[in-house]
């Protein structure tokens, strides 16, 4: 699989990642460190303890490394929440939508890290 199908497959934005990491080498080595980025982990830890700060932090480096990569889905999905918590902004989510909502990235996140492992095996 070449890189360029990888992002087919995870629905990212080649040209994209292209237009920030401008070489391919760099685009590959970032895309294999995505998928042991703890930064989700992060997410999930502070969402399910409803951590207000910890999820906008987690939350907003979460968008900016997918944004870099042009993970186009996983960046939205992150604002969508970075943006919930940001300070001085008004909640619109409910706790449980919030979870649900950081449960989905979670998910999303693995089905992307899996497909990752498996560009890495050739």
């Amino acid at each position: 699989m070449t890189l360029q199908e990888l992002y087919y497959e995870i629905g990212g934005d080649y040209d994209q990642a292209m237009r920030v990491l401008r070489m391919e080498k760099l685009i590959d080595k970032h895309i294999r460190k995505m998928r042991t980025n703890s930064v989700v982990e992060g997410l999930v830890d502070a969402g399910e303890r409803m951590e207000p700060a910890q999820i906008f932090e987690a939350a907003h480096a979460m968008k900016g490394v997918c944004a870099n990569l042009g993970l186009v889905d996983l960046a939205g999905m992150a604002s969508e929440i970075a943006e919930e918590f940001r300070p001085g902004n008004s909640r619109r989510l409910t706790d449980d939508e919030v979870k649900l909502r950081i449960k989905k990235i979670g998910e999303a996140y693995k089905r992307t890290a899996d497909r990752i492992r498996r560009y890495e095996e050739g």
